[in-house]
């Protein structure tokens, strides 16, 4: 037996093509075409003489890395977590495995870790909630309205209709006095998402107070620093004197924070102000009282980007813009607005 077992080796012990052994252990769509006795039988080998697949010589052969790059802002927080499940369920089904970092909102930062995804050799790019500095000779997916680069496949969520259907609620609950929650400075829809919410209130005939929106700040990149980013949100409400039944946040993790904050503060949720949140994260169902929202299909929107830019290293992937419509969840923490509205002077 030779020192290094090969593809050739475990070919010629079994009877088999190097390509028929290949899709089975790669666990490619090809190998559903091979009995679960011959498949049994490739994998009982594999494991009998500790073969270990030669990458390097696979990309030799093929051109390619089977590795794809997946840069994030913030891995930990919740838009992002959920859309980096969707990525991972669907190359766990292929080929393909995937470099993961993250760049902390640094330009500096961005700029690098493309260059090193590409000295690595990646085969694609996915961007989430991340603008593309310059252009790539990869095939790239970019979740989220971040820049106006036309490379590559963009998919972005429909925030007019989100925000619209998100203040529709509100006022069919009888909400005329509503804050909002603008998104960071460098985040990908928050002007988007504000002209948003400015049209939907016009639209609903809400006046926007400017004592009403706060313009959400960074603090750290811990998870547990975006809600208190929420929680410090609220607090400059409360401490503005400004009369206001509801909140529309810009994300679900800021509105979770401000929900803790108002709860501080003695106000009840929903009785005394309705929270709505925007992206549908784990943590909205499961906070209390469980989060009324506006849901993207993270997932779904992962891995789309994903097969597409799978589909493109095969294929060619063709400049594309993926608009998908977002859902009104609702739960518990919205309902009609309390006879006397809540504000700083009645809170302490």
């Amino acid at each position: 037996m030779p020192k290094k077992i090969t593809l050739k080796f475990l070919a010629e012990r079994l009877g088999l093509s190097k390509a028929a052994i290949s899709s089975v252990l790669n666990n490619s769509p090809l190998a559903k075409t091979f009995s679960a006795q011959t498949r049994e039988r490739i994998l009982k080998a594999a494991e009998e003489y500790k073969y270990k697949p030669n990458y390097f010589a696979r990309y030799l052969s093929q051109q390619r890395s089977y590795l794809i790059g997946v840069l994030s802002p913030d891995v930990a927080e919740g838009y992002d977590a959920g859309v980096l499940a969707g990525i991972e369920e669907y190359l766990l089904q292929s080929d393909y495995h995937y470099f993961l970092a993250s760049h902390q909102w640094s330009d500096t930062r961005i700029d690098r870790t493309l260059q090193m995804f590409l000295e690595r050799g990646v085969d694609g790019i996915i961007l989430i909630n991340t603008r593309l500095m310059s252009e790539v000779d990869v095939p790239v997916a970019k979740i989220g309205k971040a820049d106006n680069s036309h490379q590559g496949l963009s998919i972005i969520i429909d925030n007019h209709e989100g925000i619209r259907r998100a203040l529709e609620h509100l006022v069919s609950l009888g909400h005329r006095k509503i804050a909002f929650f603008k998104g960071h400075k460098d985040s990908a829809d928050t002007e988007d998402r504000w002209d948003a919410f400015v049209a939907a209130a016009q639209r609903f005939s809400i006046k926007v107070d400017p004592k009403l929106v706060v313009q959400l700040e960074r603090l750290g990149t811990q998870q547990t620093s975006a809600v208190e980013e929420g929680a410090r949100g609220a607090q400059q409400l409360i401490s503005r004197r400004r009369e206001f039944t509801a909140l529309m946040a810009f994300n679900d993790v800021s509105a979770i924070g401000a929900i803790n904050c108002f709860r501080e503060h003695g106000w009840r949720i929903p009785q005394d102000i309705s929270v709505v949140g925007f992206d549908d994260v784990i943590a909205a169902r499961i906070v209390y009282p469980a989060l009324t929202t506006v849901q993207q299909p993270l997932q779904l929107m992962g891995q789309t980007a994903a097969r597409e830019v799978i589909n493109a290293i095969t294929h060619g992937m063709r400049d594309q813009q993926l608009v998908l419509t977002p859902k009104l969840i609702v739960r518990n923490s919205t309902a009609s607005p309390c006879v006397t509205p809540r504000s700083a002077s009645k809170s302490s």
